[in-house]
């Protein structure tokens, strides 16, 4: 039954009109956009409904704060469009835009869609903790204080802790960064260490906002690609010798789910080293593992200061709290400090931050990980064994030690990109691996979360209606 939508919110509106703007080239790349006070008053709403709209669009790459002198249009701002196009030339065909990758989480009505990935199970969520945390915080006036470009001191002393215990990452408060995505992760590190025309590797098949944010905001991407063993370093320095940074998944490979073995991480090392190269570690679902004791970070294993270790709070926790966060060598600490005040990201709320920094100083935040490492360890097997008895019709499911969603191969004769595309129509939020590869040949299958399949009677509901929207006999 459809439920009533309801109005789009208004920096929402402002956001996507001036997100259009850009990638239709209506704004040229370095061209002033309106300051906050003139276009709140053109548009009759709170200047806090604009600032949180271009917060977003300068954690996303598309404009830049420039201090007195205003907010500019990014240069070298590409349109989104062209981009997607020439990336995608391969396939010969156009990819549903539902199917894309860059936009993976999905609300109807504030619940999950069937099978979505990237979120957290939003039903086990300690709701009640959360308010008593946010009550305490609110009754206090610092939380309610303009946000340190760096981030909130107590939340960086208490992620360098939690870092240091569970990823074997050694740093201190002043190595963590906050910001408010992943996205602006990533064009915080490049405005950094100034590699704004340079050439980045990026996995083949992988997450495809990694591709489109580097390039608008100046980088050319270099497709590498990812076998059994994860990214092919090999491959890489033979056929891009000058990247200047490497952008990995060396946990639970996005796509593929594979973990990057110790003599492939150490030949990356080595490389970065050798080409006074870097390396973004993206370790944004590093928690979850199923088999063993989650792996360590790349970034323990860094002793050349290279790895830009980048880990995430809303896929942990909520999608709504935007919070990412970015770990760097002490002797990068001032270059960093100098980009955030440049405010490529504006900051992220205080009052936020504070709440997370006593959910992790206080113990919940560990014990919210075990309990859900255990859960998600459940979920998953309660979808793979529904999905076990399609085994025979070509439907594979490879378990991987990790992670917060299932790969299933479909055998060659079945096109994963169409079968995406019906299940979509259906209301299944699935996704085709060769989406995830540019539309290139290669490896088909079909990427599922688990997280949000609360019990085994829904998975095998959630898997019969997912093979009768596929319908095999329409091949």
């Amino acid at each position: 039954m459809n439920q009533p939508r309801r109005a789009t919110p208004i920096h929402e509106q402002i956001y996507a009109r001036f997100r259009s703007m850009i990638e239709q080239g209506q704004l040229s790349p370095g061209q002033k956009v309106s300051s906050l006070r003139a276009l709140a008053t053109e548009l009759g709403v709170a200047r806090g409904t604009v600032q949180v709209a271009y917060d977003r669009l300068l954690g996303e790459g598309y404009l830049v704060a420039r201090g007195p002198a205003g907010t500019f249009v990014t240069e070298h701002t590409a349109p989104a469009k062209p981009a997607r196009a020439r990336r995608t030339a391969v396939a010969q065909r156009p990819l549903p835009a539902s199917d894309a990758p860059d936009s993976l989480i999905e609300l109807e009505g504030g619940n999950p869609v069937p099978l979505q990935m990237g979120l957290p199970a939003l039903d086990e969520f300690p709701r009640k903790l959360w308010a008593r945390l946010m009550a305490r915080q609110v009754r206090k006036a610092g939380s309610l204080n303009r946000p340190a470009p760096a981030g909130y001191m107590p939340l960086r002393e208490a992620l360098a802790a939690y870092l240091h215990r569970s990823r074997g990452i050694d740093a201190h408060a002043d190595q963590v960064f906050i910001v408010p995505a992943y996205t602006a992760s990533l064009a915080l590190a490049v405005d950094a260490l100034g590699l704004a025309r340079a050439s980045a590797w990026v996995e083949h098949p992988g997450y495809l906002q990694t591709a489109r944010t580097l390039e608008r905001i100046g980088m050319q991407t270099c497709d590498v690609r990812v076998d059994e063993h994860g990214i092919d370093v090999g491959f890489g320095r033979t056929h891009f010798p000058n990247a200047r940074l490497a952008v990995v998944t060396p946990s639970h490979q996005s796509p593929t789910g594979v973990a990057l073995p110790l003599q492939r991480r150490v030949e990356l090392l080595d490389w970065a080293v050798q080409h006074d190269a870097w390396i973004v570690e993206d370790d944004y679902d590093g928690e979850y593992r199923y088999r063993g004791h989650p792996l360590p970070a790349l970034k323990s294993m860094d002793s050349y200061g290279r790895v830009i270790y980048c880990g995430t709070l809303s896929k942990v926790l909520f999608p709504g709290l935007r919070l990412s966060y970015v770990v760097v060598a002490q002797s990068l600490v001032p270059q960093f400090e100098l980009a955030c005040r440049r405010s490529v990201h504006g900051g992220c709320p205080e009052l936020m931050q504070a709440v997370v920094a006593d959910f992790i100083s206080e113990g919940d935040f560990s014990r919210h990980i075990k309990r859900m490492r255990t859960l998600y360890a459940r979920r998953r097997a309660m979808l793979a064994e529904a999905l076990a008895p399609y085994c025979a019709d070509g439907f594979v499911v490879h378990l991987q030690d990790g992670g917060m969603h299932l790969l299933v191969d479909v055998r060659e004769d079945l096109d994963d990109v169409v079968l995406a595309s019906r299940a979509r129509q259906a209301g299944y939020a699935v996704h085709a691996l060769t989406a995830w590869r540019n539309g290139a040949p290669g490896r088909r299958g079909l990427l599922m979360g688990f997280t949000n399949i609360r019990n085994r009677d829904e998975a095998e509901q959630l898997v019969a209606g997912l093979i009768r929207a596929f319908d095999l006999r329409a091949r």
